[in-house]
């Protein structure tokens, strides 16, 4: 999601070249012939992007595939830097293309769009039809056909500190209003002696967290009218939530203005090692924030600095000094926030199809999916939501995903987030002195890019 590349055309010329091809074979088990194939010469390749699938769900899922087919998955993990670039280069190529392959939902038009994937449209309702989050399903949908699939969800909620917020004096939040009023009165009366210490920690280009105050008021990042995209940060409501980010980036967040959304629980924790590539700690960072907004499994990096049976250094969550909450909106129920998480399909230039959608199936049985439960991600069907507990996390988890939103559907959506058109337009609200002419400006750049294919 964050690649350099410019997309828009480019993508469309390279995939276009095969992807609509199909594959060119498949060695599963012919369904009229009474004798199973022999698999066992064959592998296909899944690729999963970042970390979030731990090693055990790997295990299972190579395990499950062998037991069931005969034949070999091999997982490859990409990083979410460049995966754009690598499927835009791999995916036509039926002899370098991975089979499965794991995206960001907001990736997901621009390629289901130009037909780099396999319509699974004859197994969707197999895997889970009206069950799967739907927002994800229509991202991954073209011409009411389903080719990319949610693989699991993370929503994003509040997480902060109970000590500051009680030293200032500061009630829980019921509205959106009494939100930001609180995160600028803990950072303007600031309980501890902190230089730029924030009441709410949101970088400046941190677009993904900052368009739930768009969403909570009724605004829109773009439209869509007779197959045309437009950009809509000039549209009045989106304006009044700019506007409320604006006030917040200004009186309640010391944020740095081209801070993004990596890593925020830096600000949170008492303290935390600064690690180079080579793993070289380079600095310290401290407690600077009463508060931050991420995904759910920013869990495991909160809490006091401890050391494991291994001897490696972790967080350890503590209930007396944090806690969390959905943010919530300005009717009182949970504001709309952008629903972190991945999709899956399957390369239309796979040369083993059927193989792969036999993969799908393990990943969207009721075992794998109450596992990606068990690990704090959110399942893709609905039906095993329950898998992520009842704890506070999960409470949070699940309410802030009831009024979850994703970016436009649109065809050029990947090319905006690679160009960082985003990070430039959040990056410059906190100094606009007219935030109207600056939305307009960027929706003139953005409109056209939406529409590239």
């Amino acid at each position: 999601m964050k690649s350099r590349l410019v997309l828009a055309a480019g993508v469309a010329a390279s995939l276009l070249l095969t992807a609509c091809g199909g594959s060119t074979g498949d060695t599963a088990a012919d369904p009229t012939s009474s004798a199973p194939a022999d698999n066992s010469d064959t592998t296909i390749t899944m690729w999963v992007v970042g970390g979030d699938t731990p090693e055990e769900l790997r295990t299972y899922l190579k395990d499950t595939f062998a037991e069931e087919t005969g034949a070999t998955l091999n997982i490859e993990e990409q990083s979410w830097g460049d995966i754009v670039t690598k499927l835009t280069t791999s995916l036509p190529d039926p002899n370098n293309t991975p089979d499965v392959t794991e995206l960001g939902n907001t990736q997901s038009p621009t390629f289901t769009n130009v037909g780099a994937f396999l319509d699974i449209s004859d197994i969707y309702p197999e895997l889970g039809g009206e069950k799967l989050l739907q927002s994800f399903v229509d991202v991954g949908s073209v011409d009411g056909k389903q080719y990319a699939l949610p693989y699991y969800f993370g929503s994003r909620y509040m997480f902060y500190r109970k000590d500051l917020w009680q030293e200032a004096g500061v009630p829980m939040p019921t509205t959106l209003e009494e939100f930001n009023s609180a995160v600028t009165q803990i950072a303007e009366e600031n309980p501890r002696a902190i230089e730029d210490f924030s009441g709410l920690f949101l970088g400046g280009q941190d677009w993904r967290n900052g368009i739930s105050w768009i969403f909570a008021n009724g605004g829109e990042l773009a439209t869509e009218s007779d197959g045309e995209w437009t950009s809509t940060l000039s549209d009045p409501n989106t304006l009044e939530g700019l506007a409320q980010l604006q006030e917040i980036y200004r009186a309640a967040s010391n944020a740095p203005a081209d801070a993004k959304d990596a890593a925020p629980w830096l600000y949170i924790n008492d303290s935390d090692e600064i690690v180079d590539e080579s793993g070289e700690v380079t600095g310290t960072t401290g407690l600077s924030a009463a508060t931050i907004m991420a995904p759910g499994w920013a869990r495991w990096s909160i809490g006091d600095l401890t050391t494991n049976d291994e001897g490696a250094k972790v967080r350890e969550w503590n209930d007396e000094t944090f806690g969390v909450f959905p943010l919530p909106g300005n009717d009182g129920e949970p504001a709309p926030v952008f629903a972190g998480g991945s999709n899956l399909a399957i390369s239309a230039a796979s040369q083993n199809p059927d193989l792969a959608k036999d993969l799908l199936r393990i990943i969207y049985s009721e075992e794998y999916q109450t596992m990606l439960g068990e690990n704090g991600l959110g399942p893709a069907n609905s039906d095993y939501v329950s898998a992520l507990g009842t704890d506070q996390f999960a409470q949070a988890t699940i309410d802030s995903a009831s009024n979850s939103k994703l970016t436009p559907a649109a065809p050029g959506w990947a090319a905006v987030e690679a160009q960082g058109l985003m990070e430039e337009f959040f990056g410059k609200i906190r100094d606009a002195e007219d935030l109207a002419a600056l939305a307009a400006e960027y929706d003139a750049r953005i409109t056209p890019v939406l529409n590239a294919q």
